[in-house]
């Protein structure tokens, strides 16, 4: 191929070039710009690189700054789409989802480098570690949410196969391997997972549905049913009641704690909540849960600087909860000698 034939492509060859190889920390001079544009058989005079520069910034909001050091001028982006930062946060959104596989989320992080430089993806790419927490292993999630999106757009119901993991790390079917028929109206990310919330004509009520064990989802010929009780699910309320994804009763519940502990409920209930002091080192609060194993599980790991106070039938399912599990502690031993206990 001759020099210079690929000179119609010469705008986007510049405009990688100069978001690839230039940054705050590093500049390119015009001379090392044309002999880039030369490993892409471009020859091009000054003149129109400057005007590609000002094409740059009107059409596309790339700025191409230029800065002097000495007797050589340097140019490089200035303003980009996205910042360093906003990229870190990307990445670390990315590697902090559970539902986002360990090869899935290589690959995004790979696409979200590309808002950078190749030099500040070197930096990022240190940052990124992937350690050994649990991420789903449905590598289709991506497409079952697309999937799900394009059943509530068209209102028609899905049916799918839905997996719970068995004692060897497996995924076995629920329902005896028979198919879910569901109508989908919203999906929504409740900790830290995708959630798709859903009519079950069969059990005539609104279901809540892991999307990353939900497979081999395809969209019937059927409209959706069940918007009436999708209405009085009341999903604004359910996405701000903590804990919504376990089953049980959603109630209103007193928590007295020490004064040092704030920080662990505005982590996890957010900055709206009250508090009304008790006396000098102790408050209480109240909010919204659904009461579950979950839930009692999460307060008991508090520990004793924790306390439920209300409602008392709440607290005595707390008691009960707690006893039971006080009572499981004395098992028998694997191999029958009697039975194994806490101080064993």
């Amino acid at each position: 191929m001759s020099r210079g034939t690929n000179l119609k492509f010469k705008l986007i060859y510049l405009m990688r070039i100069m978001l690839e190889k230039t940054d705050d920390e590093h500049a390119l001079t015009m001379p090392q710009i044309m002999k880039e544009l030369e490993k892409y058989d471009v020859t091009a005079e000054r003149k129109s690189i400057y005007a590609d520069f000002e094409d740059m910034r009107n059409k596309f909001g790339i700025e191409i700054l230029k800065e002097q050091r000495g007797p050589k001028t340097y140019y490089h982006v200035g303003k980009r789409e996205f910042e360093l930062a906003e990229v870190k946060l990307l990445v670390d959104a990315i590697q902090s989802s559970k539902f986002i596989t360990r090869t899935k989320s290589r690959e995004l992080i790979e696409k979200v480098k590309r808002f950078v430089s190749e030099y500040q993806g070197k930096t990022l790419q240190r940052q990124v570690f992937m350690d050994d927490r649990v991420k789903a292993m449905n590598e289709s999630v991506f497409y079952n949410v697309d999937e799900v999106y394009t059943a509530i757009n068209e209102n028609r119901k899905i049916r799918f196969k839905y997996y719970k993991w068995d004692i060897n790390k497996k995924l076995v079917a629920r329902n005896h391997d028979n198919w879910f028929v569901v109508s989908p109206w919203v999906l929504t990310w409740v900790d830290e997972n995708y959630y798709m919330i859903a009519y079950d004509d069969w059990a005539q009520m609104v279901k809540s549905y892991r999307v990353d064990k939900m497979m081999r989802i395809s969209i019937t010929e059927d409209e959706r049913s069940g918007q009436k009780e999708f209405k009085e699910y009341d999903m604004a309320n359910v996405s701000k009641t903590t804990f919504a994804m376990y089953g049980g009763d959603r109630r209103n519940v007193r928590i007295r704690f020490e004064n040092t502990l704030c920080g662990v409920f505005l982590d996890r209930f957010g900055k709206n909540i009250t508090f009304y002091p008790v006396d000098e080192n102790h408050s209480e609060l109240n909010v919204d849960v659904t009461v579950s194993q979950h839930f009692f599980g999460w307060l008991f790991g508090l520990g004793p600087r924790v306390q439920l106070v209300g409602p008392d039938d709440v607290v005595e399912e707390l008691r009960e909860y707690v006893a039971a599990y006080m009572e499981s502690i004395n098992y028998p031993s694997p191999k029958g000698n009697g039975l194994v206990t806490a101080q064993s």
